[in-house]
């Protein structure tokens, strides 16, 4: 008997040994591995491996055939190794792995985000500027997951919104901003790939932006949320997608802002409203604003698709000259622009801003290095909502 209960209470330690192992038994590398010099090494066990690289925008001389960042790492013991020639500047970075060709996450490093179908593995660099990428030890904002009624969409959707510390508790109202996403994006991308909770906590706490709340949408109308969490079950994320640029998002736009000024204790009027947004979002955001001259104050084009398809025919496109004399007429508080020096939409947005200058219209022009990617999209942010509702 004494064998057998023995034999029992090992077998019962064997078995919660192993459970242990699979739930808390992580991977053992450290990576990527942030030196106190800012070098960083990133390290994979792939002891079959023929070629091992990484590939992420952290690089800046290494590139492959095709043009990606690349760089290899060495091989030893079945342990893979790359470390930065030099100190990575403060920013938040991604990065995968290719391993004999085929992309591959980092099974060390469990922090990663989606854009569009691409999963990449990220880190933060801080300092400077990307300290407000860090979640940091000052009062904190709520972000929720809202669905409301879209009577124009004629569907129920889903937006982002954050509302700044001490809202639920406060009884004040507060200005709003609209931050709307680019092609192939979601009402997720700005509050994940742009970090703007972060962001917004940070400026707030430092005094360098008013306490706001701040409304992420979905610009895709034909979209009830996010892929994977609709109605429609897991769908791939695609930028293919129905009705982005043909004038349903703007002539729908009215219903979020009814809709976010009856349930939040918002300032109902022009002064207290802003919108911006990147790429595609810009585009809505230039549209939108001239549609509706009454609607926002403050108006911001990151990166911005600037002209329609001639082959749309959608009367929220047309006129645009006469339309945006009614709005520059009612001299709006700012109008932003703000675009990297090697972006494909460089071009466009000069040609807009020449017109604009010919017209005698007022607004401001932050140009930037690189071209149509995150890391100049955080940049815009933090430099665009200081200058809100003051």
């Amino acid at each position: 008997m004494k064998r057998f209960f023995f034999s029992s209470a090992l077998m019962l330690t064997t078995l919660l040994t192993y459970a242990q192992q699979a739930l808390w038994g992580g991977s053992q590398i450290v990576s990527p591995e942030i030196h106190d010099n800012q070098i960083v090494t990133f390290r994979l066990k792939a002891p079959k491996a023929v070629r091992v690289q990484v590939t992420g925008d952290f690089l800046n001389s290494e590139s492959s055939e095709e043009g990606a960042r690349v760089a290899d790492l060495v091989e030893k013991d079945g342990v893979w190794e790359y470390t930065t020639p030099e100190p990575l500047k403060p920013e938040l970075y991604s990065y995968t792995f290719l391993v004999d060709g085929l992309k591959i996450n980092d099974p060390s490093n469990v922090f990663m985000i989606r854009d569009v179908q691409s999963v990449t593995n990220v880190f933060i660099i801080g300092g400077g500027r990307a300290d407000l990428y860090k979640v940091n030890d000052v009062p904190h904002g709520t972000v929720a997951k809202v669905w409301y009624e879209s009577p124009t969409a004629g569907m129920k959707r889903r937006m982002t919104v954050y509302t700044p510390a001490g809202y639920e508790d406060s009884g004040k109202r507060y200005p709003v901003f609209y931050l709307l996403h680019g092609m192939g994006g979601d009402e997720n991308a700005w509050s994940e790939l742009g970090r703007a909770a972060q962001i917004l906590d940070n400026l707030i706490a430092q005094g360098k932006a008013k306490p706001m709340i701040v409304v992420m949408t979905n610009g895709n109308i034909s979209q009830e949320a996010a892929p994977g969490e609709t109605s429609n079950g897991f769908v791939s994320p695609t930028m293919r997608l129905p009705k982005t640029m043909e004038g349903s998002f703007e002539t729908s736009f009215p219903d979020v802002v009814r809709y976010v000024d009856s349930h939040y204790r918002t300032i109902k009027s022009k002064h207290g409203r802003a919108i911006a947004g990147l790429s595609m979002g810009g585009f809505h955001s230039l549209h939108i604003s001239k549609q509706y001259p009454d609607m926002f104050d403050y108006i911001g084009l990151f990166s911005a698709a600037i002209l329609s398809d001639p082959k749309v025919d959608s009367p929220i496109y047309k006129d645009l000259e006469a339309k945006l004399k009614v709005q520059f007429g009612k001299k709006p508080a700012l109008y932003y622009i703000a675009i990297g020096n090697t972006d494909f939409l460089y071009k466009a947005n000069t040609d807009f801003r020449r017109m604009l200058d010919e017209k005698g219209y007022s607004y401001e022009y932050y140009e930037s290095a690189e071209g149509h990617i995150w890391k100049n999209w955080r940049i815009y942010l933090t430099e665009f909502v200081p200058k809100l509702f003051k």
